[in-house]
């Protein structure tokens, strides 16, 4: 909500102030909700990413305001937290675990297939944005890796066979 100087039509100028955008709307709502206490920070967080999805960069001046706190702050401890996402991500996330377990049992080859299959690097979304694929280190499935996570499911023994299996439910799902 950055101050725009606008010329009146005698000369002088004024000071705008643009209307909050619904993301910044959001933000002050849930830093009231939360008494603008900086020790409720990550509820805060928690709401807007339930909320938008995400935690857009254009919350964290207000958020900061609010919290009577700096923006390198609220910034950092949004960073911190890997769960927490700063960009829109896909109707579905589907997190590939890339720890010891998993790597010995052929992650790597299955990352490769999730790449290709969906037409997206790691971290990135399927054009249609119904997919997001992440990379994580350790589900705690390793007896049965390479595990995988969509959602709050979690899947083991994942082959590129069945990584498309799992996949495929979700489009179905998705035409329904």
């Amino acid at each position: 909500m950055a101050k725009k100087a606008v010329k009146k039509s005698n000369g002088s100028q004024v000071d705008q102030v643009p209307a909050p955008t619904p993301a910044e709307v959001a933000a002050l709502a849930s830093c009231a909700r939360h008494g603008n206490k900086p020790d409720e920070l990550l509820e805060i967080f928690h709401d807007l990413q339930h909320q938008l999805g995400y935690v857009p960069d254009a919350t964290l001046p207000v958020i900061a305001r609010a919290l009577n706190r700096s923006r390198a702050e609220i910034y950092g401890v949004l960073t911190f937290y890997h769960e927490f996402k700063r960009h829109p991500v896909g109707k579905h996330v589907v997190k590939i675990c890339r720890a010891e377990a998993c790597q010995s049992m052929g992650t790597d080859a299955l990352c490769q297939h999730a790449e290709q299959s969906l037409r997206t690097a790691l971290g990135g979304t399927t054009a249609d944005g119904m997919v997001t694929i992440e990379q994580v280190f350790c589900l705690g499935n390793c007896a049965l890796s390479p595990a995988i996570m969509v959602g709050e499911k979690l899947y083991g023994k994942v082959d590129p066979k069945r990584f498309d299996e799992i996949i495929g439910g979700l489009e179905k799902e998705a035409a329904e």
